[in-house]
């Protein structure tokens, strides 16, 4: 058996031993009960989860619901660069908003500043009600380094998607090359989307003060809509740890059978890298997947390094997605519970960035995310320790030049 969660480039898998076969007995419930106590938010039933991998899945699904919307639209993400994905959804949005509903869309500053200016322009001129989140201001410096990372879309009051996709070229397509980004991203219905609209609107009213959400017309409940247990966590940034940090501390500290992670960028400190090779010692396997060649940020490879050579002498199984570019986040545990949504295995997601995360309770949706897992690693390669630990004199040399930044990656 195995669990699986996956943050943003990099994996994380741990699996028990025969021996210690006892303690794989913790029950998805336990977790729940767990995690509702330490983050003090309860989850929620009746929900419906659509698990859509890569652009080819995630964009048709989010596309046909905003092009069937009839009331309103929010969106909101980080990433909102170029190509053609970049103005199907501006089309899309530019369309419902001519036609009479409410569209707002939330882009931020720094993530979605290469957006093409005239699809900007062209949306405004359909009605489409555009703000930029925290954009750049010389008396509010300190503002500016605190980003929202967060990816949700809302189609009328009752149907959310959220995950690790950005709205640009690089994830258009199945991951079959490297023009074809690896991503997980899902769709909501039930009485956790009620949890992805607080997220937006909680960006939203920082941007626009005084635009408080109207929701004439929406059922008073949220629609019993599967079967779905989910508990939905957005953090704010602060230096002292997020709520996003105590989740995945916390998750971590309680796994005892199986626990996998998947994140693009891996970038730890060192009390995180003293509790995974605590889970190895007490016997639980762990493995992490990692993006291979094909990195979009060197930058935070360079930082983490040493990290690695920790955690493979600790007997952490580390493993390298060789087809292309890895983004999805992604955490399984105990063969039950499944974490997903826009933060990565990184001090940004952790400390300084606004975040949305889903942590699922259900033995399906675990089995689905660890196939796609295991699909993953059959594209990926394991890293060893005695050949990491031949690295060259220069990569070595930039590694601890790079750490000085470590906070802020």
């Amino acid at each position: 058996m195995g669990v699986e969660w996956v943050p943003s480039y990099f994996t994380l898998i741990v699996m028990n031993s025969p021996e210690n076969s006892d303690k794989s007995s913790m029950s998805c419930d336990y977790l729940r009960c767990y995690l509702e106590k330490l983050l003090g938010i309860p989850s929620t039933v009746g929900n419906d989860l659509v698990i859509l991998r890569n652009g080819c899945q995630i964009f048709p699904s989010m596309l046909k619901d905003i092009r069937e919307s009839q009331t309103s639209i929010e969106f909101l993400t980080f990433v909102y660069w170029k190509g053609d994905i970049a103005e199907e959804f501006a089309d899309a949005l530019s369309e419902k908003a001519r036609e009479g509903l409410t569209v707002r869309v939330l882009l931020d500053a720094f993530g979605a500043s290469s957006m093409d200016d005239k699809l900007v322009e062209a949306m405004k001129e359909s009605g489409v009600i555009i703000k930029w989140f925290r954009p750049f201001s010389s008396l509010k410096l300190w503002r500016y380094d605190n980003r929202t990372h967060r990816k949700v879309l809302i189609c009328d009051n009752r149907i959310g998607y959220t995950g690790g996709v950005g709205i640009a070229k690089e994830w258009e397509g199945d991951a079959r090359n490297p023009e074809e980004w690896r991503e997980t991203h899902v769709k909501v219905m039930g009485p956790a989307v009620d949890g992805l609209m607080g997220s937006f609107w909680d960006n939203w009213i920082e941007a626009n003060p005084g635009d408080f959400p109207s929701f004439e017309g929406s059922a008073v409940e949220q629609a019993q809509a599967g079967d779905d247990r989910i508990l939905v966590l957005r953090s704010i940034s602060r230096d002292t740890g997020s709520d996003v940090a105590n989740l995945m501390r916390g998750a971590i500290s309680q796994a005892r059978k199986s626990l996998w992670i998947s994140t693009p960028y891996f970038v730890i400190d060192e009390s995180m890298v003293d509790l995974l090779r605590e889970k190895v010692r007490g016997g639980v396997d762990v493995k992490i997947l990692l993006p291979g060649e094909h990195l979009d940020r060197r930058f935070e490879w360079f930082a983490a390094a040493k990290t690695f050579e920790n955690l493979l002498e600790a007997g952490v199984r580390i493993y390298r997605y060789d087809k292309t570019m890895l983004h999805q986040k992604l955490m399984l545990i105990d063969g039950g519970m499944s974490i997903l949504g826009s933060a990565n295995f990184n001090q940004r997601s952790q400390r300084r960035d606004a975040e949305i995360v889903l942590c699922v309770f259900s033995e399906s949706r675990y089995r689905e995310l660890s196939k796609h897992f295991e699909l993953d690693l059959e594209s990926a390669h394991e890293e060893k320790e005695a050949s990491w630990a031949r690295r060259s004199v220069w990569k070595r040399v930039t590694e601890r030049f790079v750490r000085i930044f470590k906070s802020q990656l």
